[in-house]
């Protein structure tokens, strides 16, 4: 087709023409660009909001392990509650003068049977120096209900006591003591399990005799006691040491069968001692009250955990 004319010469756009016909492609590959960048800012904010979702589910979610952290201490010696934490009837029973204290020792366990720790628990718990994670199946039996583990423990605590009440008459009976018609009662406030077995027995004899075993000294300890006087291994000692330090404890009575576990793991300011029976702790108790406690066993490195 001819160009047009006008007035009979050919027409030629003005310069102001030519540039705003000149900008309008450029203008619409600008809206492309900003169009394109949009586009590509909202798939990255949805991939961030979907990130963030995903991680608030995990830290939310139930954990599949079990998180354990030092416990509270309890003063055998003392009072849970309202009640004595050791009840002497039908026998004298002596009350420490000078302060001395003999702490049984715990461990507090989240995610246990029914009560399952969150996800931001569990990665608090693997951040803390002073914390253990172990899986479910490790600590409790497959299937266990919360129910089980509450009665389970219960009953545990109740076998502790009654050996420990045994055990306390018997070792007593040994030395010569006349403990003929005296009962034992024991009694201690959300502790459940059978680790409290030496410190409750040693807790009886300082009731049942005169001296003051302790000297006024703060003794933790741990350990189960069977009907042969043998204190056994337990679960946790490195935890029970540090919520025993934190206490004010300055000795610790480590189970023999622990010694493998506690050795480099005892905190600054507390010193182990090494007892298999309840005859070695009973010694071991009194000899740190006469402040004799120098020549007293540490564990060591060769100590066998299944000792």
């Amino acid at each position: 087709m001819a160009d047009s004319h006008v007035g009979g010469a050919p027409y030629a756009p003005s310069a102001h023409e030519a540039h705003a016909s000149a900008s309008v492609p450029d203008g619409c590959a600008a809206k492309g660009g900003f169009l394109g960048r949009s586009r590509r800012l909202t798939r990255r904010s949805w991939a961030l909001l979907i990130v963030v979702f995903l991680t608030v589910l995990v830290l939310v979610a139930p954990s599949p392990y079990v998180l354990e952290t030092p416990g509270p201490t309890q003063d055998v010696l003392g009072s849970s509650g309202s009640k004595p934490v050791i009840h002497v009837t039908g026998g004298r029973s002596y009350q420490a003068t000078g302060g001395g204290k003999l702490l049984l020792t715990t461990v507090n366990a989240s995610g246990i049977p029914g009560s399952p720790a969150s996800g931001l628990e569990t990665l608090v718990a693997w951040l803390d120096p002073h914390a253990t994670v172990l899986p479910q199946e490790v600590v409790f039996p497959p299937g266990q209900s919360r129910q089980d583990y509450v009665r389970s423990n219960r009953k545990d605590m109740t076998g502790s006591q009654d050996a420990a009440g045994n055990q306390a008459l018997a070792f007593l009976r040994s030395r010569g003591a006349d403990v003929s018609g005296v009962r034992l009662a024991m009694h201690v406030e959300d502790i459940g399990g059978p680790s409290a077995g030496l410190m409750y027995t040693l807790g009886a004899i300082d009731k049942l005799t005169p001296q003051d075993e302790t000297g006024g000294q703060v003794i933790a300890g741990t350990g189960t006691m069977d009907k042969h006087g043998k204190v056994g291994r337990i679960g946790g000692i490195n935890l029970k040491m540090l919520g025993a330090q934190r206490d004010g404890a300055r000795w610790f009575l480590v189970p023999a069968g622990n010694c493998a576990e506690a050795v480099g793991h005892v905190p600054d300011g507390l010193r182990d001692v090494r007892v298999s029976t309840l005859s070695e702790a009973y010694d071991a108790l009194t000899v740190i009250g006469q402040g004799r406690a120098g020549s007293l066993p540490h564990c060591s490195a060769g100590d066998s955990a299944s000792r």
